[in-house]
């Protein structure tokens, strides 16, 4: 036993004279941004694959990715616009709501799907050596993949409910950009936290339909900004929630009768701020555990 320690030295050095390193241990963040971006072909593709896949049994195919946020908006319509009437002082009510709609989707869809993306994939975690920023990201990419085709869809029904196309809407490719990073920060967090605790993809659904019932879907939070009953703090939250943030840059770059209505001479800066503080600050937290992955 008292020869253990001195073996273990003789163990270490052996190792540091043929250039062995620990499997698995966390690289240096500018080493680990390096091999991310040398994997991009394999994201790309991972992502690219994993679309392709999805609804592949299903007769319609594809057309679910349109199809699906369009059957959310028609029951919104029906329950909010119609029975709730919540379109009550909303110009343009049908563009606004499957704008909010389309966007929700891929900010609701990019944080479920970061939940799952490493727990969901153990045996390729445990099997292979790669950076583990993948799986997240490839899931964002992946529904950005998406939402790019139903944005086509989008402009094809803008324009049927009378949206003219002006400059303005040259502002929804910086709003996407934006928003992208925003999810993608989002999702490397819940993925840092779905790897431990699996539980918590089960608490997602009710967090993501609070948020999305209070950033604006389905009504106009510049109308409830009006109201003087609400306490300061809940106008506040409302006002610099990034979900409402994106979706109010959205529906002003698409639809001519919007305004912006949390600060209009900030809203930039806000959207920019949570791309930011989110995009780098999750990609660092989720970097930070990188030897954690599979393990336990």
């Amino acid at each position: 036993m008292a020869g253990a320690p001195a073996a273990e030295l003789d163990i270490d050095a052996l190792a540091a004279a043929h250039g062995l390193t620990l499997s698995g241990a966390r690289p240096s963040l500018p080493t680990y941004i390096r091999q991310l971006w040398d994997r991009r072909h394999f994201v790309m593709s991972y992502a690219t694959a994993r679309m392709a896949s999805t609804y592949s049994t299903a007769k319609l195919g594809q057309v679910w990715h349109l199809v699906t946020p369009l059957l959310n908006a028609a029951v919104y319509y029906f329950i909010f616009g119609i029975i709730m009437n919540a379109s009550r002082g909303v110009s343009d009510y049908l563009p606004f709501l499957i704008t909010g709609v389309f966007v929700w989707d891929f900010i609701g869809s990019s944080i479920n799907a970061g939940t799952r993306a490493v727990h969901s994939n153990l045996g390729l975690v445990r099997a292979l050596h790669f950076p583990r920023a993948s799986l997240p990201l490839s899931s964002v990419i992946q529904l950005f993949q998406q939402l790019l085709v139903t944005m086509g869809a989008l402009v094809v029904l803008l324009l049927c409910f009378g949206q003219v196309p002006g400059p303005r809407w040259l502002l929804a490719f910086p709003t996407l950009f934006l928003m992208a990073v925003f999810c993608a920060g989002c999702a490397m967090v819940m993925a840092r936290l779905g790897s431990k605790n699996p539980d918590v993809s089960q608490l997602m659904p009710f967090i993501l339909r609070t948020w999305m019932y209070s950033s604006g879907v389905m009504w106009s939070i510049s109308d409830m900004l009006k109201n003087d009953h609400l306490p300061h703090w809940v106008m506040t939250v409302l006002q610099f929630n990034p979900a409402a943030v994106y979706i109010d840059l959205m529906r002003y770059a698409l639809i001519d009768s919007t305004k912006i209505s949390a600060l209009p001479h900030h809203v930039w800066l806000i959207a920019l701020g949570w791309s930011l503080v989110v995009g780098i600050g999750g990609f660092i937290y989720f970097w930070k555990a990188e030897e954690e992955y599979g393990r336990g």
